[in-house]
């Protein structure tokens, strides 16, 4: 959490410093819509900054990553180490499109190297905004706090219908065998729906996941990935 999170979440401030972040946030949240606009459909990759190059969930993400850039998706992710940097690679991999969207934490989360374009946000929430935004589909592999609450959070999206009902594949049965206990526990107590357990595909299968993606994205929303938006040079964009 930076120092402008946590002056924020202190409490109340003057009107003058709660407005002054208010346009703090807009100018945010401007930029990374200008960076992001043109990226096209997007399929976000959630997972750890910790399982580095060698490391078999470092090669699986690599992998998986690859097979859907070649379905025409940008690979989207946190723009960090680890696993992040294992999909941007895969995307690669493949001469797909790689893009990240960045933060300031205290460690883990220098850029990587594979990346085509990134964005530097410096809050979580906008930065989750944005990872949910321009993604059609997401994938959660092996990781921590974070991944879990961005996997949570698009889930709860999905959920109360506040986005559309994009796939989310979650890769690694033993690895999260514990949480789908949980969320089992969860259905039998009555805290979610039979239906709220349908909202993901659990799987170590990439075409699998492959197929999925194929049905529940391109087939229903009708998209074209390799179509890309134009961008109006009198407002100084670019892709």
């Amino acid at each position: 959490m930076n120092k402008s999170e946590i002056i924020f979440l202190e409490g109340p401030h003057s009107r003058w410093k709660e407005l002054f972040f208010v346009f703090t946030i807009m100018k945010e949240f401007i930029k990374g819509f200008r960076e992001l606009h043109f990226v096209g459909p997007c399929i976000t990759i959630f997972g750890s900054a910790r399982f580095r190059d060698g490391h078999p969930y470092y090669e699986f993400t690599r992998k998986a990553a690859a097979e859907f850039a070649k379905l025409g998706f940008t690979i989207l992710t946190g723009g960090g180490p680890g696993l992040m940097e294992a999909a941007n690679r895969g995307a690669k991999d493949v001469y797909g499109r790689s893009v990240g969207c960045n933060i300031q934490l205290p460690r883990e989360q220098e850029t990587n190297s594979y990346l085509d374009k990134w964005v530097y946000i410096r809050h979580f929430f906008v930065r989750k905004v944005l990872l949910v935004k321009y993604s059609f589909a997401f994938v959660v592999m092996p990781g921590g706090y974070g991944t879990l609450d961005e996997f949570f959070e698009s889930l709860t999206l999905i959920q109360t219908k506040t986005i559309h009902n994009f796939p989310i594949i979650i890769f690694g049965k033993a690895y999260h065998q514990e949480l789908l206990k949980h969320i089992e526990q969860m259905e039998k107590d009555g805290t979610i729906s039979v239906s709220d357990t349908q909202l993901f595909l659990i799987t170590d299968d990439i075409k699998q996941a492959v197929d999925w993606i194929k049905e529940r994205s391109i087939k229903q929303y009708k998209l074209h990935p390799e179509r890309k938006i134009e961008p109006f040079k009198w407002l100084f964009e670019n892709h």
